[in-house]
């Protein structure tokens, strides 16, 4: 084979090679299994008010924890993937059942995923909307999912400066929202799919910056979360007016908090101001696989804000 020859070989692997990345991800992702945890029903049918019969009472956390209380066995069977098939219902009963943990360090990879209906299939609007109207808007809502997953790759903590930035896929196109894109920070990530054959990491921007701190949650008071606050990220070093006051206190007013599913896994909740936005996860593999064992074992987990004062003790 001549040069020439050589060269197209190569030119027509690396088309097919950066096809089926681009379809990998942008088609629909296979639906995980449900994880065989328990749930409570929705709502307590046991409690009723005299002055309002139609009233509804819904589940309450304090006593869902202690009916069923999420083991380190149950927590060692979800996955990032397996939470996006639950309703909200049952997201927001997985966690209440959890306590923050440790305040993460370093790369975590994000996932993010907003509210499904009842049956877990349908997004919240779809289910409310129904018929085709809501066909149409679960479409818009996958679609929003994969272009979020698309450029949002995750969040990096730096632990002892209690601050977080945003992993952002380095994306031409958006260097024009950007005030001084020459003066950007930047992170080497693992980059996944089939392109990593070729090239093992990408290059990807660190944005939106945010103060991390213990704080109550916005679902369930009865413990802490591990606050993300960009309300106030005006003060730390490398903030830039444009993109990153989008998120802070004059744009969206962002607020995420987490809490840990098992070390090196946390689940979390976005919103701005104050209005719940969607769910989300962020996880370092290393550590959620390598430390799996040690956390079925019993191995105490550090607990860096308040853990309320039903804590985990019925879940050893």
């Amino acid at each position: 084979m001549n040069m020439k020859n050589l060269f197209r070989a190569i030119a027509a692997v690396l088309v097919l090679l950066i096809g089926a990345g681009i379809y990998f991800c942008y088609t629909k992702r296979a639906t995980p299994e449900r994880p065989a945890v328990s749930f409570a029903p929705l709502t307590d049918g046991t409690l009723t008010d005299p002055d309002n019969p139609l009233k509804i009472f819904r589940v309450d956390f304090a006593k869902l924890e202690h009916d069923l209380p999420l083991s380190r066995a149950d927590r060692a069977k979800l996955t990032p993937e397996n939470l996006t098939v639950l309703s909200q219902e049952e997201i927001d009963q997985i966690y209440a059942r959890l306590t923050a943990g440790p305040v993460p360090d370093g790369f975590m990879r994000g996932d993010l995923f907003f509210e499904n209906g009842i049956d877990g299939l349908k997004s919240r609007l779809a289910e409310i909307l129904g018929g085709g109207l809501g066909t149409v808007a679960d479409a818009k809502i996958e679609t929003l999912e994969k272009l979020g997953r698309s450029m949002w790759k995750g969040k990096y903590f730096f632990r002892d400066d209690r601050v977080l930035r945003n992993v952002i896929e380095d994306f031409k196109p958006l260097e024009a929202l950007i005030e001084a894109p020459e003066k950007l920070q930047t992170v080497e990530i693992p980059r996944q799919g089939l392109l990593s054959y070729l090239s093992p990491n990408s290059t990807a921007w660190l944005l939106f910056p945010a103060k991390l701190y213990c704080g109550q949650s916005l679902l369930d008071g009865r413990r802490e979360s591990i606050i993300i606050d960009y309300a106030y990220s005006n003060d730390i070093p490398g903030y830039m007016e444009r993109p990153d006051a989008l998120a802070g206190r004059g744009g969206l007013a962002i607020r995420d908090e987490i809490r840990m599913v098992r070390p090196g896994f946390y689940l979390g909740r976005a919103y701005a101001n104050r209005i719940f936005l969607l769910n989300f996860t962020v996880y370092d593999a290393e550590t959620a696989e390598n430390g799996l064992q040690a956390f079925l074992d019993g191995k105490p987990v550090a607990e860096d804000c308040w853990a309320g004062e039903q804590g985990m003790a019925a879940a050893p």
